[in-house]
């Protein structure tokens, strides 16, 4: 009885050894993960609440209460702007909606520069900058360049016509870094680079500009140059003729010098002939 005794005894001793190292190590992982998520904390630094989709949103969507979400957000790495407050996003209780200008894919904070004001609809009076107007460029294949020119890009424009009568065609830089707000009827980016060719390219120009690329397009023919991405580089006073685009250099007038001719003036009755003679000086 002694002996089974011991044994229980022996046994239960085990177990609640085995228990108090499983809870230890439980203990210890449960202190690490908590010291590696205050750290992470730390490395991260303040978070905010802010607005983002829960799905992704095309050109024109309206942007409901269903389709966004609060999500924990570093402070110091949150776009200027961002949508904090349900105030904000949705004033007026949702009585006027907004609607999407950029396609906004899922988890994307949601800025001002990406939806219209409440009320305000998706056209291409809301892409416009206050001051700037829009005007529409025909092109083609070879104008357009070959049809990947995209809303949201910037591009060159060139004008080519004869400057006067004595002159042949040139080619003129008009325009610099003009942003292209619609291709064709679309004002959507997200066209991806199919190559079609368009008709239209719509671009933002104050009403100068706008002057200009008139009285450009009526004279001449304009042809775009796409801009990339990250160039801040201002191109200006270009101007190609054919003599320059040949290598041909205008040449000075040479003065071609005339021997004189001196006479003399006889009358022979009504009739008067100049003989001519040796000039003496």
């Amino acid at each position: 009885m002694r002996l089974v005794f011991g044994l229980v005894l022996m046994f239960g001793l085990a177990l609640a050894g085995f228990a108090v190292w499983m809870v230890q190590g439980y203990v210890s992982t449960a202190q690490s993960e908590v010291a590696r998520e205050r750290a992470d904390r730390l490395k991260m630094g303040e978070v905010v609440e802010v607005f983002v989709v829960k799905k992704n949103l095309a050109y024109g969507d309206p942007l409901t209460k269903d389709s966004v979400a609060l999500v924990y957000f570093p402070k110091k790495s949150l776009p200027e702007n961002a949508f904090t407050t349900e105030e904000a996003l949705f004033p007026g209780d949702y009585v006027k909606p907004r609607y999407v200008l950029r396609p906004m894919e899922k988890l994307e904070v949601i800025l001002p520069v990406k939806v219209t004001e409440p009320g305000q609809d998706a056209g291409l009076t809301a892409r416009l900058t206050k001051g700037f107007r829009a005007f529409a460029i025909k092109v083609d294949v070879s104008s357009g360049v070959s049809g990947f020119v995209q809303p949201g890009d910037a591009v060159d424009i060139y004008w080519t016509g004869q400057a006067n009568r004595n002159q042949g065609d040139v080619t003129q830089l008009i325009e610099s870094t003009i942003q292209v707000i619609a291709i064709d009827q679309e004002t959507n980016s997200d066209r991806g680079l199919s190559g079609t060719v368009a008709r239209t390219v719509t671009v933002e120009a104050t009403p100068e500009q706008v002057a200009r690329l008139a009285q450009a397009q009526a004279t001449g023919r304009l042809a775009l140059s796409l801009v990339g991405r990250n160039d801040e580089t201002v191109a200006g006073g270009i101007e190609v003729d054919s003599a320059a685009l040949l290598g041909i250099s205008a040449e000075a007038p040479v003065e071609v010098q005339q021997d004189r001719i001196c006479t003399v003036r006889t009358r022979r009755g009504s009739e008067v002939l100049e003989i001519p003679i040796p000039c003496t000086n």
